[in-house]
């Protein structure tokens, strides 16, 4: 099983950066829940967004992005992505993606993709 993220860059404070997440190596892709995750130089990993597997649940933001980024997933090609407008010094992270299912008991993790906001 592999996750790449891929889409991540510098920009300059206010701009926006899409980031995309594609998964093999499996076959229910549909069936997990799907996570972005940032992590800062000596911090843990916090939640971004989150994507549930189910079409009826809410997609989740942490407070400091919401109305600023959009989860989305594509389960015909077994993709994440992450579209992040308005972005502030606070967006200078790694982000990471995550895939969970309770029937698949690995930590599946991306390599992570580098995000840079600054002037």
């Amino acid at each position: 099983v592999r996750l790449v993220e891929s889409g991540g860059g510098s920009v300059q404070p206010g701009g926006s950066l899409r980031l995309s997440c594609t998964m093999s190596g499996i076959t229910f892709f549909s069936r997990y829940d799907m996570g972005w995750y940032r992590q800062y130089p000596g911090k843990r990993r916090e939640l971004v967004a989150g994507i549930r597997a189910s079409a009826d649940s809410p997609s989740y933001y942490a407070e400091a992005v919401k109305g600023r980024f959009t989860i989305s997933r594509d389960n015909a090609k077994n993709t994440l992505d992450l579209q992040m407008k308005n972005l502030t010094a606070e967006g200078t992270a790694t982000c990471y993606c995550n895939a969970a299912w309770n029937r698949d008991d690995r930590d599946l993790w991306g390599r992570g993709t580098q995000v840079t906001v600054s002037s």
